[in-house]
């Protein structure tokens, strides 16, 4: 409808002032959801979306008393638009409404970015992803902005499910590229930095487990942490949870998933993950402190028969090609904390733990010394490992000590980190180069 066939008597004549009021009260319904934590108690969070519906519809009366179509002056209607259908958009949940403002809106003034981006976020909670991809890119196509750039980023991760791994490397660098560019837009924005974090968390696990990248992901999440809006979000607490569970800093990750689990009780993720991580650390100490629940007799039998043999390429009289590899067979019980460069274990495995997703391969192993530890192995591939038995070399282990006794959890026990199970002995072999490989990870671990 043009603005030569409107209805003049219906046009509102202060239509400005009324759009500027409702902006300001738009804002503010936002900041009282994002900044909720701020002002009132976590004991709330069973109440906050409620709270936030209880204010959202207070503001859709004000914006439904208008007749779009015969009250907005037409150059103000695809704004009217987007801030209604933002209005409605603001729940968790699809609001269909939502859709029918916005896709209006976007109609009437192609050029609003605004209203593309909160379309592309409309129909991200109505699970459409191709939708919601198009909807960002043509935000992109008038205006580089943040929002659009770190919602691309995660449509990215999200598509890589479908990839083969051929493809998933260009994938992942390409969300990375643009969940950078997000922060640069504005440094301060913390749920840009948060989306950067987590693409790190999916490129660790689709990639390689490398702690390297885990590394990026915790400097990416500690920028978050400094915006209130960002540190709010039950989210940024349990993709911080799994960095830090990977990391192997177990006690801070519990108190992350415990955290998610009071900022947002009905979300399951947190729940399942903070059980599934006691489930392990119960599991890993039980294993080390029974000795696998292999009897005296047998675990004297099996420490008298680990030959020396089976350093092979990492013994001392090794007639090999590799001399620059040559290290010093130490017993577990003289190994210390950290790393211990120059050094070799040689134990026989007692147990394993069945662990979610197959990260990290958990085993133990003891020695002369019977002193028994865990062995934590990344980039394994699924369905390798070893078995009771097993004699495993173990070249300049890193050492961990893990404690803790809380409400959360309790726990005890050692462990060694390895990356690049190539670098282990079975039996006096090598490891072969197709047992390498990441493992990707069927949960999901992403946020808007």
């Amino acid at each position: 409808m043009s603005s030569d066939t409107e209805d003049k008597v219906e046009l509102l004549e202060n239509a400005s002032e009324i759009m500027e009021d409702l902006a300001d009260k738009l804002k503010k319904l936002y900041k009282y959801r994002d900044l909720f934590f701020e002002n009132h108690p976590v004991e709330l969070a069973l109440q906050k979306h409620a709270c936030v519906d209880v204010k959202k519809e207070a503001l859709v009366k004000k914006f439904e008393s208008y007749d779009v179509d015969v009250q907005i002056p037409f150059p103000l209607r695809a704004q009217f638009l987007y801030m209604k259908g933002r209005c409605y958009n603001i729940s968790n949940k699809y609001d269909a409404r939502a859709m029918q403002c916005l896709s209006k809106a976007v109609k009437l003034n192609p050029h609003l970015v605004d209203a593309w981006n909160e379309l592309g976020e409309c129909y991200l909670k109505n699970m459409n992803m191709k939708e919601a991809k198009a909807s960002f890119e043509g935000a992109l196509k008038h205006e580089r902005n943040r929002l659009s750039l770190r919602c691309l980023a995660i449509i990215l991760r999200q598509e890589c499910g479908d990839l083969k791994q051929s493809e998933i490397s260009s994938a992942m660098t390409k969300s990375v590229e643009l969940a950078k560019e997000a922060v640069a837009q504005d440094i301060k924005d913390g749920i840009s930095w948060s989306v950067l974090g987590n693409t790190y968390l999916c490129q660790y696990f689709l990639i390689a487990q490398d702690p390297a990248t885990l590394k990026l992901c915790m400097s990416a999440y500690k920028q978050a942490w400094s915006d209130p809006v960002a540190k709010g979000q039950p989210d940024l607490h349990f993709n911080k949870g799994v960095a830090l569970k990977y990391s192997e800093c177990y006690g801070e990750a519990l108190q992350m998933f415990d955290q998610s689990c009071r900022l947002d009780p009905g979300w399951q993720p947190p729940a399942d993950e903070r059980a599934e991580l006691v489930r392990y650390l119960t599991e890993a100490t039980k294993l080390v402190h029974t000795r696998g629940k292999l009897k005296a007799k047998r675990i004297s039998n099996m420490v008298q028969t680990i030959d020396k043999k089976m350093l092979g390429d990492y013994a001392t009289d090794s007639d090999g090609a590799r001399k620059d590899v040559l290290l010093e067979l130490v017993d577990i019980d003289k190994l210390q904390e950290g790393s211990n460069e120059g050094k070799v274990i040689l134990g026989r495995v007692v147990g394993s733990i069945h662990n979610k997703n197959s990260v990290p391969f958990t085993f133990a192993i003891i020695d002369k010394s019977l002193k028994c530890v865990c062995v934590s192995v990344y980039n394994w591939a699924n369905g390798r490992g070893v078995i009771i038995g097993d004699v495993v070399a173990v070249p300049e282990p890193l050492l961990s000590s893990h404690a803790m006794d809380s409400r959360l959890a309790k726990y005890e026990f050692q462990s060694i980190r390895v990356n690049n199970p190539l670098v282990l002995l079975v039996n006096g072999k090598r490891v072969n180069r197709n047992q390498y490989a990441s493992t990707r990870v069927t949960s999901t671990y992403e946020v808007n």
